[in-house]
């Protein structure tokens, strides 16, 4: 899968996410302030948990809506061996046992994994350990990933 068809799945993947829940924020909107939610006596919270929860469901859609403009509006780079990875950069990682694992550093939505022929692809930011870790690496150097006694060392194998 290329870079481009990566960045379509996750726009497609985003946007479905984002129809979820601003239908859920909608419900839970509608369920708080529902005649029937109406508390009954000072004890009664229920129209209040319903508030939260369309509240919580609410940030989260505008979450996904900034991480799907943030998507929208990526310019995908081209890399070589000699490259500093960087923001668009997928990357292919090899443990000491030679097991792979193909990360593409994006904007937003870190954690997202998107299916592939031979395997998965892993959205990974530049906040998080990792990313911030990869940033300005190249093929050939290594990095330590994990703490509390479970880091392992990847050798950055490809960048494209």
């Amino acid at each position: 899968m290329t870079k481009a068809e990566l960045l379509t799945t996750i726009i497609h993947s985003l946007e479905a996410d984002l129809a979820l829940f601003f239908a859920a924020a909608k419900a839970a909107h509608e369920a708080a302030t529902h005649e029937e939610c109406a508390p009954d006596n000072k004890y009664d919270t229920t129209a209040l948990e319903a508030s939260y929860i369309a509240q919580g469901q609410a940030n989260r859609a505008q979450e996904i809506r900034v991480a799907l403009e943030g998507y929208r509006n990526l310019v995908l780079q081209d890399f070589d061996d000699e490259s500093p990875i960087r923001l668009s950069a997928l990357v292919t990682l090899e443990d000491e046992a030679g097991n792979r694992r193909r990360l593409l550093l994006g904007p937003h939505a870190g954690g997202m994994k998107i299916p592939v022929a031979d395997g998965e692809v892993v959205v990974i930011t530049p906040g998080s350990p990792l990313g911030c870790g990869l940033l300005g690496k190249q093929v050939g150097d290594e990095l330590q990933a994990g703490d509390y006694g479970l880091a392992a060392t990847f050798t950055v194998v490809q960048v494209v």
